[in-house]
């Protein structure tokens, strides 16, 4: 029992125009405006991201998505026995959400805010992209993934597999840098953690990946990336445990998005196990 899938980030930003002109010219997705927030749309559902303008930069909620009503009570009772306060909310936000059930609850090893519901909307109208792009690698699978930097690695692994029901997935140690790949389907990791450092905070997140299905896409969306001047963090190249194919850009909030394609899924006769450099080839970092 557990989470299935990432279904959604809601993030609070204080350059929307600059963040609409990423979303929409480099990766193509769908806007949906309503009262100075817009949700953007990738695949059927009708929204994987929402963007709030504010004054500061945040993630507001990571959504998990549970397949079933009755999952969700059982991680609801999961997260309560142990020690965790999960909130049922109400009508308005299920609305903003587009979901039939929604409860809420702060990550007591991150310490961000996190959403799991039941019953997401799906649009009966096709995903219209805002430039042409064969589209995103999604379903069952989800939204992508996301990596947070935590203070306590061995206790955030333990809670992510007895509460949330993830199972790691391998592990990479480099240099200064120790990280733990988990999934909840068959993407090869929908979730990592990494131990913090210096640079890199407890509870800060350090990225959150989308695939594209064609490596078409991600080349063109890095020319558009060069061409406007976005920042590049991390060159094309091609992970060691995931072999996914991608590029790291600056997001106008600070965190890193990861524009990928082709990445592994884990299968029956998956094995663990344990890398000593995230790259195959590639992923240079800009400046370093």
């Amino acid at each position: 029992m557990g989470v299935d899938s990432l279904g959604y980030m809601a993030l609070k930003v204080s350059k929307l125009d600059a963040w609409r002109e990423l979303l929409e010219r480099v990766f193509g997705m769908e806007p949906r405006e309503r009262d100075g927030v817009v949700d953007y749309r990738i695949d059927s559902y009708h929204h994987r991201l929402t963007l709030t303008a504010d004054t500061t930069d945040s993630v507001e909620a990571i959504g998990w998505e549970v397949s079933t009503s009755e999952k969700l009570a059982a991680l609801v009772s999961t997260l309560q026995a142990h020690g965790v306060a999960v909130t049922a909310e109400g009508a308005d936000l299920r609305a903003q959400r587009k979901v039939k059930e929604l409860f809420s609850f702060t990550c007591p090893m991150i310490g961000n805010r996190q959403e799991i519901y039941y019953g997401p909307l799906v649009s009966n109208t096709p995903f219209a992209p805002s430039r042409g792009i064969s589209g995103y690698k999604t379903g069952n699978l989800g939204l992508g993934h996301v990596v947070y930097w935590v203070k306590d690695l061995a206790a955030s692994v333990k809670f992510y597999q007895d509460i949330m029901g993830f199972a790691i997935s391998d592990y990479i140690a480099w240099d200064d840098n120790d990280a733990v790949f988990m999934h909840c389907n068959s993407r090869h990791h929908t979730l990592a953690l990494m131990k913090d450092g210096p640079n890199s905070p407890a509870g800060e997140l350090m990225h959150l990946m989308v695939e594209a299905q064609s490596y078409d896409d991600v080349g063109y969306g890095y020319d558009l990336v060069r061409d406007m001047g976005i920042p590049v963090m991390i060159e094309p190249g091609k992970h060691s445990n995931d072999h996914m194919q991608s590029f790291y850009l600056q997001t106008p909030s600070g965190f890193w998005l990861e524009y990928g394609y082709g990445g592994r899924e884990i299968g029956p006769d998956w094995e663990i196990r344990n890398y000593d450099a995230p790259m195959l080839w590639g992923h240079r970092f800009v400046g370093g």
